[in-house]
């Protein structure tokens, strides 16, 4: 455990007043639902490549992917190629036309909005639908934040768990519920330039002391020369071709993830997308390289007896720095934490107003209504989180991967066929998110032979091929549709 100190904890307590100032000033600005959810569409390039990144990477940046690292090698770094891959592909494919395509599909403010409006659906189901999985998923997803916000309070202040956790949630919630996407934006754009400076320090500073870069691998072979091989775990034992393909398989998860793809509708303009591209390409590379760093330098810190790998980076800043930079840095958890479930509890509570209250209960409601609706949703949403959180055996990693994997499949490749084919239909997209959603949380539940291979690869293929299957045996889009595709592709390549 890291001892409890005076330095760390006034560190944190000036953090989390800065973080709710920033609530505070995007609370002032924040008129009507299009503010709370999506910024206005107003978010610079800075704003909206970090914000995508910090929301994207969570606590599994500093806790997962160092434990993986910490516990396998270099062997875990396929998981941080996939990802960067996503990364790249995401923001030059799906950003751009997504950008356009959003706000000319009557200004959709939420993801099931947008497939509702881009092959108008008049029986609702499929924003219903939609929302149902968003909100499935982003349970896993954001209780997994909730985790990591646990360990840490746990870690650092030496804290009962299932009351770090509920301390966590308060923090998130506070801000997150008052500023809407502007408070979410701002403070992700800090947040993901604290973990980025955070991920580059401690590998640095600990590779100095142990005398350079040679010298610092020198001793991790010396230690286990099975953790810097590539093809293999730390026991020498060969990856298999499934667990290879697992590993790269993240990166199919980028296209369907509601919380970075609500940040490809909020920027300015579509002309913005490539500097926030290289920005949002150039953060993941450092952050995952520093990442798999401190794991595999904490091998030589820790040796193998560290209880939870994934306190690898915690350990290792006490182990380090001053009581008062070991604050500064430990705060860089904390804000991986806030980033993505603030992110997470924003979707979900847009997916509550406007996919459900607005659309089925109350089509007339006042914009303040909608919002202060959004604002109890947060609340309610949080709080299911939190009591998922509360079981003290769940890892990020897992939590992650399943919630990751259930996104990716459901509506990645319903989004990725929605915008680059016009010959897609309503029919199709249904089919394709619960054909995805489906196959997810059946194969997750399934062991054994082809089921070690990880659910987002079976899903997104089933997904795709009943999309395509079901849009060529329904009747032909209308024509209207099919022009409106042709004006988002034509002002997508000016």
């Amino acid at each position: 455990m890291i001892e409890s100190n005076a330095a760390v904890g006034w560190t944190f307590i000036v953090y989390l007043a800065v973080i709710m100032g920033i609530g505070w000033i995007a609370y002032q600005r924040t008129q009507d639902l299009s503010d709370y959810i999506l910024g206005g569409r107003g978010l610079g390039p800075w704003s909206s490549a970090l914000s995508a990144g910090a929301s994207d990477m969570s606590g599994w940046l500093l806790l997962g992917l160092p434990g993986a690292a910490f516990a396998s090698g270099l062997s875990a770094s396929w998981i941080a190629i996939g990802l960067l891959a996503g990364t790249w592909l995401n923001w030059l494919f799906m950003a751009p036309r997504l950008r356009l395509y959003s706000f000319k599909a009557s200004d959709s403010l939420t993801l099931p909005e947008f497939l509702e409006q881009r092959f108008r659906d008049k029986t609702n189901m499929l924003r219903v639908v939609s929302a149902l999985f968003i909100l499935l998923f982003f349970l896993f997803y954001t209780s997994s934040g909730l985790v990591a916000g646990g360990k840490l309070f746990e870690t650092v202040f030496d804290l009962d768990y299932k009351v770090a956790v509920i301390l966590g949630t308060l923090a998130v919630v506070s801000y997150t519920m008052f500023g809407g996407f502007l408070a979410v934006s701002w403070t992700d754009l800090l947040q993901g330039l604290m973990m980025a400076a955070a991920l580059a320090i401690v590998p640095l500073w600990a590779m100095g002391e142990l005398g350079g870069i040679n010298a610092t691998f020198s001793s991790i072979r010396d230690l286990n020369p099975n953790l810097l091989t590539w093809f293999s775990d730390e026991t020498g034992t060969a990856l298999s071709f499934i667990g290879i393909v697992s590993s790269l398989a993240w990166g199919l998860g980028y296209f369907g993830q509601p919380h970075i793809l609500a940040r490809f509708a909020a920027i300015t303009s579509h002309t913005r997308i490539p500097a926030a591209r290289r920005i949002a390409v150039t953060w993941t590379a450092l952050a995952l390289l520093g990442a798999m760093l401190t794991g595999l330098i904490g091998t030589i810190y820790l040796g193998r007896g560290l209880g939870d790998g994934e306190t690898v980076f915690m350990v290792m800043v006490n182990a380090l720095f001053h009581p008062v930079i070991a604050g500064i840095l430990l705060a860089a958890i904390l804000a991986a934490v806030m980033s993505t479930a603030d992110s997470q509890l924003l979707v979900s509570s847009s997916a509550l107003t406007e996919d459900f209250y607005k659309s089925i209960f109350r089509k007339d409601a006042t914009q303040k209504e909608l919002v202060k609706i959004g604002r109890i949703a947060v609340i309610v949403i949080a709080i299911a989180a939190m009591l998922l959180a509360l079981n003290e055996d769940s890892t990020v990693l897992d939590l992650v991967s399943y919630a990751w994997a259930g996104f990716g499949a459901t509506f990645g490749p319903v989004l990725l066929l929605a915008l680059f084919w016009k010959r897609s239909t309503a029919l199709g997209a249904m089919a394709g998110i619960v054909v995805g959603g489906v196959t997810v949380v059946v194969w997750a539940n399934m062991t054994g032979g082809i089921f070690a291979l990880y659910e987002i690869v079976p899903g997104f293929i089933l997904a795709g091929i009943a999309m395509v299957v079901m849009s060529l045996i329904s009747p032909e889009p209308e024509q209207e549709i099919l022009d409106e595709f042709d004006a988002v592709v034509k002002e997508a390549q000016s």
